[in-house]
């Protein structure tokens, strides 16, 4: 995929890609994130006691995992350098879309197996395709995302109606079951 090769470029990940509008008000959304080995860096940082970190950050109540650690810069560097790819290359079909490079957010979307590994101990909500025990609505700490199913703790999280009927303080939910899931900001 173009966006990653020009992301790999800029020591950045493609999180998603996403083409939305109507024709003439088109928006090509890229989100991006610090790779693997950015991310490293950062916590090599925290570890080495750096100045201007993000207080939150250096207390260890937000994880280096669940920031995208991409700057502005970042993303003015990225929407450069792959606009020109896309306008060489004619790699998005009709003349008119707008370009835009984005964080995924503290909110940000799961989608992938290795995602859900990665957040493991973040608070999650995720909405299934067929229920599990009577509901399609989950909320609670990530405690595992191993195979092809996560495991939620739900004590984490005050629950729902349907939730507390449920009677249960965790619930494992099959990967292939779940419809949207998205990290829950713990500010």
């Amino acid at each position: 995929m173009a966006a990653q090769r020009v992301a790999a470029s800029h020591g950045l990940d493609v999180v998603d890609l996403e083409l939305a509008g109507p024709a003439k008000e088109r928006v090509l959304r890229v989100y991006l994130e610090r790779n693997a080995e950015g991310r490293q860096r950062l916590k090599d940082e925290i570890a080495a006691g750096a100045e201007g970190l993000p207080e939150r950050l250096v207390e260890g109540r937000l994880s280096v995992e669940q920031l995208s650690g991409i700057t502005h810069e970042d993303c003015t560097a990225f929407s450069q350098d792959f606009g020109v790819l896309l306008d060489v290359e004619d790699l998005v079909p009709g003349a008119e879309y707008t370009l835009e490079a984005s964080s995924p957010g503290l909110d940000r979307k799961l989608t992938r197996p290795e995602e859900f590994q990665r957040f493991a101990g973040c608070l999650v909500k995720v909405q299934t395709f067929e229920p599990v025990r009577n509901n399609r609505h989950w909320q609670g700490r990530l405690a595992a995302g191993a195979g092809d199913s996560i495991t939620l703790d739900l004590s984490a999280v005050r629950q729902n109606s349907k939730s507390r009927k449920a009677g249960v303080s965790t619930v494992e939910i099959a990967l292939s079951n779940i419809e949207k899931a998205q990290l829950i900001p713990e500010i």
